[in-house]
């Protein structure tokens, strides 16, 4: 009976892992798009989208995943015998695919990856993604800077739209889109929760969690620091271009500035640290958000967020399942 129970348990709190991250994103796009006029997304997708625009931007989301895959090959060097560049591309390719299954498993399963096809350490990988996202956050930190410091005016019309404007509290427990954000952010706390207690099994687990610190310290036996900066800069200057480019693809975006495009890219950024599938439902309503104090219609804005979320989410599954076939393929050839 008891080993039921704890497979009931164990059950249950997989499935809530999955149900949770869908329910809070589902709600916050009811709600987002409540009372939005779903004709126009056609009429605008058929007869006004700039297809060669979106073509481009979906090419820097591709060499983004590129960069990534040979930064990490070059992290993972330093502890043994390197992966091979196809394999640590495709598992890029798989995590970014996984995180629509279930938010921030895609940095686990990326790791299981090199282990059963390239024999490599999952503790030392996981190790180096650790460092990952914290260069990562440090990039991000940088470009939030760079846009608060150019157009602090538009953000702080943001916050006060938002209600999150300390000088009106009155405001704050009355605006819906107040309690969105304090949703995303319980969202984050939990997510932060069950990393927590992921790190607490590792600690129990002899000699894990040294391989992870070798892992992460990785960086400072890198003997190539410069390629390694290069490959963190041309990341985030694809990821700034994949969203910028889209600008372009419609008539009532294409005018707004580079200066825009930044703002809205770290909003963006922002909205997908929240544990929804690929951050849909925060992102929408953070750039529909943005986008309509730089004086875009709401339904166009609305258009704008849907259309471009849901093309570069396909990207992400076509990419996934592509990699799934090659690792396979490859797979197979070895063993013949």
């Amino acid at each position: 009976m008891k080993n039921d129970e704890l497979s009931m348990k164990k059950l249950l709190k997989k499935a809530l892992k999955m149900v949770l991250p869908i329910a809070l994103g589902g709600g916050i796009l009811v709600w987002t798009y409540r009372d939005f006029e779903f004709w126009r997304v056609k009429e605008v997708l058929l007869h006004e989208m700039n297809w060669w625009w979106m073509i481009l931007s979906l090419f820097f989301g591709i060499f983004s995943h590129l960069f990534r895959g040979w930064r990490w090959k070059l992290a993972l060097t330093p502890l043994g015998t390197p992966p091979r560049t196809v394999t640590a591309i495709n598992a890029i390719f798989i995590s970014y695919a996984a995180n629509l299954v279930l938010p921030r498993v895609g940095e686990v399963s990326r790791c299981a990856i090199l282990s059963k096809y390239d024999g490599i350490s999952f503790s030392k990988s996981l190790g180096t993604v650790v460092t990952e996202r914290m260069i990562d956050t440090l990039c991000v930190a940088l470009l939030t800077g760079i846009a608060m410091m150019g157009q602090m005016k538009v953000v702080g019309q943001f916050f006060g739209k938002t209600g999150t404007n300390l000088h009106s509290i009155g405001d704050l427990f009355t605006s819906v889109q107040f309690y969105i954000i304090a949703f995303s952010v319980i969202g984050v706390i939990i997510l932060l929760y069950y990393l927590a207690r992921t790190l607490s099994f590792f600690e129990k687990v002899k000699g894990v969690v040294v391989n992870i610190w070798e892992g992460v310290i990785s960086l400072k036996k890198t003997k190539n620091i410069p390629v390694y900066l290069f490959y963190t800069f041309a990341i985030w200057f694809c990821y700034f271009m994949q969203f910028y480019i889209t600008f372009f693809c419609f008539s009532f975006t294409q005018d707004l500035n580079i200066w825009a495009g930044l703002v809205l890219f770290v909003a963006g950024t922002f909205a997908v640290v929240v544990p929804t599938p690929n951050g849909a439902g925060p992102w929408h309503f953070a750039v529909i958000t943005m986008l309509t104090l730089y004086g875009v219609n709401e339904t166009d804005a609305g258009v704008f967020a849907l259309l471009v979320h849901s093309i570069q989410t396909l990207l992400v599954i076509i990419l996934g399942i592509y990699a799934l076939i090659a690792l396979s393929t490859v797979n197979k050839l070895n063993t013949l």
